[in-house]
């Protein structure tokens, strides 16, 4: 991007809260369930069908709120978002704008290079739309599809959106926010926020401005982007198309647009709607929301420590990079409870990103006292530590396995497997004194096969470098 302009981005996020019913029926929730079978009148807007709020899903939005550290409403209302969409039976859709349950707030995002404080505007609670299946075409998107069809079980599912203001000044900027912001999503336990799956999705508003510049310009919005690689790419397309676009002398017109990540290349949607063009008016079948102090207070003892303050208290002890891996990726919790039991916090942070992340096990499931055992019994084959990682979250695991299984560290019964190393790999000896020490590591693997996994790898290290330094 040219160093004359500004990148503005803001969010539009949007996460399937975790209840059993839909937002204003019974119909119950069930991913991937047949199509068009979890709906009623309710739902599908039969005339005289009423709805009748989901008090869980209030909950949720306030608990995130709070979590956003965002005003609570003592009264919200919930209003009719007017437009026409096929997969919108009413004709509007529930939702909440000038009274929403919970109003200006924010999410510190810690970078290393300090805290990046993004202003939410309001998280509010509405019902999402029915999903729309787009068939045949080049690319089974609603542009150039040769037919759609409804399935109408989503429809009335409860969505939290939150609205962030145009704070965010990159895409990797944007995509810190998001990666914390469903952190604490999940953490809540309001959400799966599963993208890959549609639970959590974005609205992605992008525009330039000059350095310098007041105000912003007229933006894009890229719709319902469900992946953090391509609402990534998605904003630097939507950047680069939009300066080319002024220094070429032309206007830009604020409009919806959709991403085709396999051309990298972005197509206009529709015009976008501001909030007149939705005649936004309160809901004539649901009174306002008014949540009593003592449901909010007992919501915020529910509140747990923010992700964003648990990569700053670890940070201390294992540096940024890693803290933050350990909290975006869920598995603090585990690396912390390993240090608890007297394991190293290097040695745990190691372990737990590298060895047990390979697993794709679960972090809850492992058996951390016995783990433990294992991380501090120190000088294991690696055989036997790749074992007991592999076992650690299984019913049976028991440390005891593993703890015998000791690794060669003697110089003298390494040495005719080292010296034999050598003599079979003349060139990456000549290679390592030729001042490439990079090839040390092929050859402490050859030793570890020679051994068949039994050596020290740290013995072997040093003894090579000693070898080949003498040999000189």
């Amino acid at each position: 991007m040219s160093a004359d302009w500004e990148t503005i981005v803001g969010l539009e996020v949007h996460a399937h809260l975790k209840t059993r019913t839909k937002m204003f029926c019974r119909c119950e929730l069930e991913y991937g369930a047949a199509e068009n079978t979890r709906t009623c009148p309710v739902c599908l807007a039969h005339p005289g069908a009423l709805p009748v709020a989901n008090g869980r899903a209030i909950e949720h939005t306030i608990k995130l709120g709070l979590a956003l550290d965002c005003e609570i409403a003592s009264s919200a209302v919930f209003a009719r978002k007017n437009y026409f969409y096929p997969d919108l039976p009413k004709g509007y859709q529930i939702s909440q704008y000038e009274a929403p349950l919970c109003g200006p707030g924010r999410l510190v995002v810690p970078t290393a290079d300090g805290d990046e404080v993004v202003r939410i505007v309001r998280a509010h609670l509405e019902e999402d739309a029915a999903k729309t299946v787009h068939a045949g075409g080049a690319t089974g998107r609603s542009v150039g599809a040769d037919y759609s069809l409804v399935d109408f079980n989503r429809g009335g599912t409860p969505l939290l959106e939150i609205v962030s203001e145009p704070d965010l000044r990159s895409s990797e900027a944007a995509l810190r926010f998001l990666r914390l912001l469903r952190q604490t999503i999940v953490e809540l336990g309001v959400s799966d926020a599963e993208m890959e799956k549609g639970t959590m999705r974005a609205d992605v508003n992008v525009s330039v401005r000059k350095r310098g510049e007041e105000g912003y310009r007229p933006r894009w919005e890229l719709k319902n982007m469900n992946s953090f690689t391509f609402i990534g790419r998605g904003i630097e397309a939507a950047v680069r198309e939009q300066i080319a676009a002024y220094e070429r002398g032309e206007t830009i017109e604020q409009s919806t647009y959709d991403y085709d990540p396999d051309t990298d290349k972005l197509t206009v949607h529709r015009s976008k709607e501001e909030a007149d063009d939705y005649r936004y008016f309160p809901e004539p079948d649901l009174v306002p929301v008014e949540p009593p102090a003592e449901l909010v207070e007992r919501l915020r003892a529910e509140v747990p420590e923010p992700p964003g303050a648990r990569i700053r208290r670890h940070e201390h002890s294992l540096g940024f990079d890693v803290a933050y891996a350990l909290v975006t990726t869920e598995r603090d919790r585990l690396y912390a409870s390993l240090v608890d039991e007297g394991v190293p916090p290097g040695s745990s942070a190691k372990w737990v990103m590298n060895d047990f992340a390979a697993t794709g096990q679960r972090p809850e499931d492992v058996k951390v006292h016995e783990m433990a055992l294992v991380l501090k019994a120190g000088n294991l084959t690696r055989d036997a530590l790749t074992l007991a990682t592999a076992a650690s979250a299984s019913s049976g695991f028991s440390a005891a396995d593993y703890t015998n299984r000791t690794a060669v560290s003697d110089a003298s019964e390494l040495g005719p497997a080292i010296d034999a190393v050598l003599a079979a790999n003349p060139q990456q000896v000549e290679t390592y004194r030729g001042g490439k020490e990079g090839v040390l590591g092929f050859l402490v693997g050859q030793v570890m096969k020679e051994t068949q996994g039994k050596a020290d790898a740290k013995v072997v290290n040093a003894l090579l470098r000693e070898k080949l330094a003498q040999d000189v």
